[in-house]
C-alpha cells in the first residue's frame, strides 16, 4: 500500500495533467483561429502527451490498489495578445508541473517509497524534455518569426511534430 499523502499527491497530479491537456487545447485553438496550423498541431500533440501522463498516474494508482479520485478541471484563464504569448505561458506551465512532480518525489523520498520514486524518475526526465522543448520554441520564435516568411517556415516545422505514446512500463 502507498502512503496516503503520496496517494493524495498522485491524485492531484492526475488533475494537473488533465488541466495541462486542457490548457494546451486552448493554445491550439488560439493558433487555429490565427491560421497557424503548425503551431496548432504542436500544441495538439502536447495535449495528447499530457492526457497520457494523467493516464499513467491513474494506472500507477490502480496497479497499487489505490482509488483514483477525479476533481473538476478548471477552465484555462489565459488570454493571448500575440503569437508568442502561448509559447511563453507553456514554458511557465511546464516549470510549474516540474515543481509539482518534484514535490511528490520529495514526499516519496521522505517516506522511503522507492517504488513511487522509480515511477517518477520517468516524469523527472520527461519534464526536462518538456521544459527544453518549450524553451526551444521561444528561441526559434525569437529568431525566425520576425517576418512573415520566417513565421511561415517555423509554422511548417512545428507541423512536422509526430505524436508518440509514452513507453513507460508501470
Amino acid at each position: 500500500m502507498l502512503n496516503k499523502e503520496i496517494v493524495k499527491l498522485l491524485n492531484e497530479q492526475i488533475n494537473k495533467e488533465f488541466y495541462s491537456a486542457y490548457l494546451y487545447m486552448d493554445m491550439a485553438n488560439y493558433y487555429s483561429e490565427k491560421n497557424l496550423n503548425g503551431f496548432e498541431h504542436w500544441f495538439f500533440v502536447q495535449l495528447q502527451e499530457e492526457r497520457d501522463h494523467a493516464l499513467l498516474f491513474r494506472t500507477y494508482l490502480l496497479n497499487n490498489g489505490e482509488i483514483v479520485t477525479l476533481d473538476a478541471i478548471a477552465a484555462p484563464d489565459k488570454s493571448y495578445t500575440n503569437f508568442k504569448d502561448p509559447l511563453v505561458m507553456a514554458l511557465e506551465h511546464e516549470i510549474y508541473v516540474t515543481a509539482s512532480i518534484n514535490v511528490i518525489y520529495d514526499a516519496a523520498y521522505k517516506v522511503k517509497d522507492f517504488r513511487t520514486m522509480q515511477f517518477l524518475d520517468w516524469f523527472v526526465k520527461e519534464q526536462g524534455e518538456e521544459e527544453m522543448n518549450a524553451d526551444n520554441n521561444i528561441k526559434k520564435f525569437d529568431l525566425f518569426a520576425g517576418d512573415a516568411k520566417g513565421l511561415y517556415m517555423l509554422d511548417n516545422e512545428l507541423k512536422a511534430r509526430i505524436y508518440a505514446a509514452p513507453s513507460l512500463v508501470i
